[in-house]
């Protein structure tokens, strides 16, 4: 399933968990919208507000000086540290936990692996009644701050019964006459 897929049944009131700048804000998040500064000059993640197409695409860690350094329809966000994870639930009950690992922690929208865990996250009540609502919630978490919500399963790891996944990405392979062969590596 894709996140454009949940737009035929999510219920319009819950449309916000797609909105990161909203997010940011309910969790108390130092942020702010594009044309907005923050208060000390520094580096923070700097993002689209609503992304469908997944995986982090057009988010990147910018020094904000300037309130020009956001463009339209983004926002920034303080900084987080610590593992990565990607959480699953099923009507509510966590299914699933996996830490991402980068080889490069500037580039947001790249994992070079993945890995099953045994770490447990307790949803905040406002995410608890969505993951109530719905079949499938899917969180990501860095440390303990919640960065991303969708209502579907990380189906990188159905289909199999590997404990880790590594991306190959197209411009890992060199040029084939038979394709692309992009995929996983299941360990």
């Amino acid at each position: 399933m894709d996140d454009k897929d949940v737009l035929t049944f999510i219920s319009p009131e819950d449309l916000w968990i797609y909105d990161k700048f909203i997010l940011a804000k309910m969790f108390g998040y130092v942020c702010g919208p594009a044309g907005t500064m923050p208060e000390k000059k520094d580096y923070y993640v700097v993002r689209p507000c609503v992304n469908f197409r997944m995986m982090s695409r057009g988010a990147e860690i910018v020094y904000i000086d300037d309130e020009n350094k956001v463009p339209d329809g983004y926002f920034w966000c303080e900084l987080f540290t610590g593992r990565h994870f990607s959480f699953d639930y099923n009507f509510g009950k966590q299914t699933l936990a996996v830490e991402g690992f980068r080889d490069d922690s500037k580039r947001l929208n790249r994992f070079s692996r993945w890995k099953k865990v045994n770490d447990t996250f307790v949803l905040p009540p406002r995410l608890q009644e969505i993951a109530d609502k719905y079949i499938w919630l899917n969180v990501e978490v860095i440390g303990s701050n919640v960065i991303e919500v969708h209502l579907r399963y990380n189906d990188d790891f159905s289909n199999h019964d590997s404990q880790e996944i590594i991306p190959i990405w197209k411009e890992d392979f060199y040029e084939s006459r038979y394709g692309d062969r992009v995929g996983f590596i299941l360990k």
